[in-house]
């Protein structure tokens, strides 16, 4: 096992673009690190800067206290297990997850060992002398990953491995890697765009954007902290509420209500006339279900609700608002940058099951303002982050 160091890692192109640009992160040893965000944003092309399949322009990877820029990836010891598996098809399972142990000059009773003891902890054995091509996708991403458990590496290195997964399948294999990395201790970094796998797999998350990263933090601070517009947009499923604020003092006028701030965010926001409130989707309540006794009558609006999806355990109320074109402008930059159609002038709030709102009209649904972000829509910057 070892440790990482990204130190101001830039990989520029021959045209000058920037596919990184002055990354530094510190992968402690035994970490399990997410690197995410949406297409071309920079994350593959870091990870394969750390296995030396792309050169580094300038800064330092240093890798188990070495200095690794100008090292083949044969010499660095590190397992990378790629989206597409990379198996070999003539191949047994057997022989593929030997493959490493051989080219290593490995006697043939280690080699037995290793294999059978990697294929025990995966689940293969009743599998090991079948061909990839009678496995099913998930047997043959465990063989990839048997492949790299053999190695004795320093580190493991996830390229994207469950993209061409269905999506329980998607949901298993989130769970035995995170088992196995635990199991194992292993320094894994592990890259991929589905923020739900970075948000349940990572000890740490990095959120990168056009090469540049925005935040490293754990995935609860992420998702209750995150330091501006992208990462909030990004992180999250239904993703945050983007909503123009207007700032009066202590007050926050809203598209459904003004509401009384905590001292603390009035504060943080004087002196802005206009921002974007954010708030998650779990922050609303049915005030229809609560107890009276409970309900804050300055915390709650009327709503008409035009779509409501139920799923069982909750369900989701689609409320849509006006907004001005800037509003509308900037959603729509956003949504474009964090790759998704989700981001626009609605407010989706999370019910509980038993709600009835939006069956008889207006709704009155109650609004946890001490949860509320406020951010500053020129540059994107949380201004409430930290309270």
């Amino acid at each position: 096992m070892a440790a990482i160091e990204m130190k101001n890692i830039v990989k520029k192109y021959g045209d000058g673009f920037a596919a990184v640009n002055d990354v530094s992160i510190d992968v402690a040893d035994g970490e399990f690190l997410i690197l995410v965000g949406p297409s071309g944003c920079g994350k593959s092309t870091l990870l394969r800067m750390i296995v030396g399949l792309e050169d580094i322009t300038s800064g330092d990877m240093v890798i188990d206290g070495q200095r690794v820029n100008d090292l083949a990836p044969r010499d660095r010891n590190l397992s990378m297990v790629f989206q597409n598996y990379a198996l070999y098809p003539h191949l047994t399972v057997y022989e593929n997850i030997a493959f490493p142990l051989r080219l290593a000059g490995k006697k043939d009773g280690e080699v037995d060992e290793l294999v059978r003891e990697a294929s025990t902890t995966l689940d293969l054995d009743e599998h090991l002398q079948r061909k990839p091509a009678n496995l099913s996708g998930g047997q043959r991403q465990r063989v990839a990953m048997g492949r790299a458990i053999v190695r004795n590496a320093k580190a493991f290195l996830f390229d994207e491995p469950l993209s061409n997964l269905d999506a329980k399948l998607r949901g298993q294999m989130r769970t035995e890697i995170a088992r196995l990395q635990k199991r194992l201790g292993i320094t894994t970094v592990y890259v991929t765009h589905d923020q739900t796998e970075a948000m349940t797999l990572g000890d740490r998350v990095a959120v990168m954007k056009r090469g540049i990263l925005q935040q490293l933090a754990t995935p609860r601070e992420l998702y209750e902290q995150p330091v501006n517009l992208f990462v909030a947009g990004f992180i999250g499923s239904p993703p945050m509420n983007f909503l123009p604020a207007e700032i009066d003092g202590n007050r926050v006028k809203l598209p459904f209500g003004t509401f009384e701030l905590p001292a603390e965010k009035a504060e943080r926001a004087a002196g802005k006339s206009l921002l974007m409130a954010g708030i998650r989707p779990e922050h609303f309540e049915d005030v229809s279900v609560l107890d009276p006794a409970a309900v804050d009558e300055s915390r709650t609006f009327k709503a008409t609700i035009d779509v409501r999806e139920w799923l069982g355990d909750q369900q989701y109320a689609y409320i849509p608002y006006d907004a001005d074109q800037l509003v509308q402008d900037h959603l729509r930059d956003l949504a474009r940058e964090a790759d998704s159609d989700s981001l626009r002038t609605q407010l989706v709030v999370s019910l509980d099951s038993a709600s009835q709102a939006g069956d008889d009209g207006q709704s009155v649904l109650s609004i946890d303002i001490d949860k509320m972000h406020l951010f500053d829509p020129s540059d994107g910057e949380n201004l409430t982050v930290g309270l």
